[in-house]
């Protein structure tokens, strides 16, 4: 046999913000536009991606630790602000 099992798992990856493995479905995927880190929900932008959960506690963690700068290999800190504003949106449809 080949090592191979049949059950299709679902990849994971690490928010960048607490540092836990999820699965991709669960997480937010952010890239690099010009000089800003913006959402990308579909995952289509070019470039690297920082995956985080839709959050603002996760949001928190990953910018006190600049991960967002070391996951994405970015020379200068990108700015966040459409980031947070997008994670703002979801939390306020998420309780409505």
């Amino acid at each position: 046999m080949s090592g191979r099992t049949r059950d299709r798992t679902c990849p994971e990856r690490t928010c960048v913000g607490c540092r836990k493995r999820s699965a991709k479905t669960e997480l937010l995927r952010t890239a690099v536009v010009g000089e800003e880190c913006v959402p990308d929900p579909r995952g289509t932008l070019p470039g690297r991606g920082a995956y985080l959960h839709p959050d603002p506690a996760c949001y928190d963690l990953a910018v006190r630790r600049r991960a967002f700068s070391r996951a994405l290999r970015a020379q200068e800190p990108p700015g966040t602000a459409e980031l947070l504003q997008w994670l703002r949106h979801a939390a306020q449809a998420e309780t409505t």
